[in-house]
């Protein structure tokens, strides 16, 4: 795998791993071990949005697969705006118990007494999941392990390299990473099937930035924190 795997693991894995925190710490506070507050456990959503932003930045010049260019073709870039309003459409109308793991206590910053730290959240919230997420999940599902199922040695793989067991693995596998996770699996084969027809990360990226923006943008309107 080598260092251009590495590159694309670990901003995904130092995301992941604040999640993990965040599972360890509630289950902390529920069995009092320690005392956090609803409010202070909203901070660790901004601390990992700037760390794993940072790494992305420091890393950039490795990922060779991001070409601005690409969005030059109007029709695809016009197709991946489409498609991520339609994940956001479908996304919450999957919320069925059947397709849900636990409980999402999801994200209110009404939590917060301060306006100006509450827009800052707001804003490191909708910064998150509308940029960082995008582009450091794309980097790793459709970029490294779509290949890497297919051949350890991914980057003698060309991007957009369709397979069914890649396919299928990296669709169930997001699916997984995902508290609904039936919406999550539309979500991966939707954007796996847009890489197939446009051999573009970054239209992945788009898809997938535009179906977070109008999903964060729909929880401040509706309050249905669950869905952040």
């Amino acid at each position: 795998m080598g260092k251009a795997g590495w590159v694309r693991i670990i901003p995904f894995a130092v995301f992941m791993g604040f999640i993990g925190l965040q599972q360890l710490l509630e289950w902390c506070v529920g069995n009092d071990w320690i005392a956090i507050s609803p409010e202070q456990m909203l901070y660790l959503y901004p601390l990992k949005t700037v760390l794993v932003g940072g790494l992305l930045l420091f890393l950039w010049s490795k990922y060779s697969e991001l070409r601005f260019a690409d969005f030059k073709n109007f029709t695809h870039t016009a197709a991946s705006i489409g498609l991520g309003l339609l994940v956001f459409v479908l996304w919450i109308n999957m919320d069925w118990g059947i397709a849900t793991f636990g409980e999402s206590k999801g994200f209110d910053p009404f939590l917060i007494g301060s306006d100006t730290t509450r827009n800052l959240m707001i804003f490191s919230r909708i910064f998150g999941a509308a940029l960082i997420v995008p582009i450091m999940e794309e980097l790793f599902w459709r970029s490294f392990m779509l290949r890497y199922i297919i051949t350890a040695d991914f980057s003698t793989v060309k991007v957009g390299t369709y397979t069914l067991t890649s396919f299928l693995i990296c669709a169930v596998l997001f699916g997984l990473e995902h508290n609904l996770f039936l919406a999550g699996i539309m979500a991966g084969v939707s954007y796996s099937l847009l890489l197939y027809w446009t051999k573009s990360i970054y239209q992945c990226i788009l898809a997938h930035a535009v179906t977070n923006l109008v999903l964060g943008i729909y929880v401040l309107q509706t309050g249905y924190w669950q869905f952040w």
